[in-house]
């Protein structure tokens, strides 16, 4: 069977709310019992058609959480939260899965899709729940796998609160902590287990944790996790796992190369999109500007005085780059800090609890160090630098604009990345807004390059020389230096290579002469003594004591 839609999702978006309440009732009752789970699968009308995609006239707010028919205890948990209606795609994942389907789904940060799979899986896991402390009692039965430490510790955090009145036990492990706490959470039994890929191979092969009776298998941002070179992970794990499972894979991109992923493992997915594929968020102002490159730092702190942002995320390509932007805000008095890949794990916490706090106003990151933060409120993100992959940015400035807010993201760029702008805007389809520069007068550079690449002496010309901008600038960004005058000619026969030295040896000019073979010594008179090889003096206790 081909990829299918469920017409629970388009009842809901079409009908009168007591009908779309009793469509999405009917779809509840095959939870109840496991054996009757595939039943319902084949009782539920579906479509050959294309994948299920939220439509713009859809109301979710005529949908409540309690018409899926979930445990109350559950119910009590999200009114704890203050949820009552679901997001398009909560509205669209929670039947789908509480019928056993393998769902891949393509959702934007920021949509609610950790509720959207969480609490199926809760519900889905009620049946085996056990008050006992026996850790046989509490194997693992749903592996929730995710690219980052961060995206790994919030999901956690929300499947926790989600399952706070419940038996059932949840653990989180990530890289860059000790394994000794992790291990012993594991041995003492948990249902659900979040985990990066790379930590949960280590546990593996230290037998804290078998996945033998695992039952569902969800793979967040997915699209992250082959980018950053965990694809042989991923397929170590999912052999691991048993055959008969149920399957999640959630994407905020359907690239081809997600799409061959899927139909790897996923069997007769149901696709849903409540976003076009590679489609930036609708209330998010995209703006553009282009300046020379050794002026983004100061259009950058510009910005951040003009538009008076507070709680920022502005994004580097590179680690030292991070740094380097982070420490020059500060210098400037504002309130930044950097996280990325070289910072321990406690760190990365404790700048993003700050940023939360609003102790830190601005946060710079890397995009593996940003992925999947879910940050409420956040007004504004900016690119220092345009990512390489075009579909970061989608990622990028879905940290903005979430959960039906609006926001702005800002893109600062040179000509050196007129073709990343370019993939960008052909990726989105369509041409994001020339911002103009109005009231921005750059001081002399800065020292340096923000990736950390060496800045040439101002004597050379080089980026970091104020006067390297002037109208007659080349396209690369570079000036000519104002203090180069002609060069005198060349004396004819000059060689080449000496031209860049002040003075030439003229030694090194001569051609080459052999040297002379030494005359030959007579030994006849020394009688050959001059060929044998001294002998060499014992001291007195061997025997070197002098004849008498």
């Amino acid at each position: 069977m081909s990829e299918t839609e469920i017409t629970t999702p388009t009842v809901i978006e079409s009908a009168a709310p007591e009908a779309a309440a009793d469509a999405v009732a009917a779809a509840a009752p095959a939870v109840e019992a496991a054996p009757a789970a595939e039943a319902a699968v084949e009782a539920a009308p579906v479509v050959e058609a294309a994948p299920v995609a939220a439509a713009p006239a859809a109301e979710p707010d005529q949908v409540r959480f309690a018409d899926f028919g979930l445990s109350p205890a559950i119910l009590r948990a999200l009114t704890d939260q203050g949820y009552v209606h679901p997001t398009p795609i909560q509205a669209q994942a929670i039947p789908v899965l509480l019928q056993g389907r393998d769902v891949m789904g393509a959702a934007q940060t920021g949509t609610g899709k950790t509720a959207g799979f969480a609490l199926p899986i809760i519900q889905m896991l009620l049946a085996h729940a056990s008050a006992s402390t026996s850790p046989a009692r509490h194997p693992v039965r749903a592996l929730i796998l995710t690219p980052t430490r961060e995206l790994a510790v919030q999901v956690a955090e929300n499947v926790k609160a989600y399952a706070q009145h419940t038996p059932l036990r949840s653990t989180v492990v990530f890289g860059g902590m000790d394994m000794k706490g992790q291990t012993i959470i594991l041995k003492a039994g948990v249902e659900i287990v979040i985990a990066t890929p790379g930590r949960l191979l280590d546990h593996v092969e230290q037998k804290n944790i078998s996945l033998g009776q695992v039952q569902m298998l969800v793979m967040d941002e997915a699209d992250r996790m082959l980018d950053m070179g965990f694809l042989p992970d991923l397929q170590r794990i999912i052999n691991l796992l048993p055959a008969k499972r149920q399957n999640l894979m959630f994407s905020a991109t359907f690239s081809p190369e997600i799409k061959k992923l899927a139909n790897t493992f996923l069997t007769n997915p149901v696709t849903i999109e409540v976003a076009r594929s590679n489609q930036t968020a609708d209330k998010v102002t995209q703006v553009v500007y282009k300046v020379p490159e050794n002026q983004k730092h100061a259009l950058t702190a510009h910005l951040l005085r003009q538009r008076e942002l507070k709680q920022v995320i502005i994004f580097s390509n590179t680690k030292i780059g991070a740094s380097r932007l982070a420490k020059g805000l500060e210098q400037e008095g504002m309130k930044a800090v950097a996280i990325h890949g070289d910072k321990t794990q406690q760190e990365r916490m404790a700048a993003l609890e700050s940023f939360k706090k609003g102790e830190i106003d601005i946060l710079v990151a890397t995009d593996v160090a940003a992925r999947g933060l879910d940050i409420t409120d956040l007004p504004c993100v900016i690119n220092y630098d345009l990512p390489y992959n075009a579909e970061d940015y989608v990622h990028r400035i879905g940290r903005t604009g979430r959960a039906g807010a609006s926001g702005d993201a800002l893109s600062i760029y040179s000509d050196k990345d007129e073709r990343l702008l370019a993939d960008i805007e052909k990726l989105i389809k369509q041409t994001i807004r020339r911002g103009e520069l109005t009231g921005f007068n750059p001081a002399p550079s800065y020292g340096g390059d923000e990736r950390g690449e060496r800045r040439p002496r101002r004597e050379e010309g080089g980026r970091g020389a104020p006067s390297s901008f002037s109208s007659s600038s080349s396209s690369s960004g570079r000036g000519e230096r104002s203090d180069r005058g002609e060069r005198p000619p060349r004396a004819a026969g000059a060689p080449t290579y000496g031209s860049r030295r002040e003075k030439v040896d003229p030694w090194f000019l001569k051609p080459y002469e052999p040297a002379k073979a030494p005359a030959p010594v007579a030994t006849a008179s020394l009688g050959g003594a001059a060929t044998a090889k001294p002998k060499q003096k014992l001291a007195f206790l061997l025997g070197g004591a002098p004849k008498q």
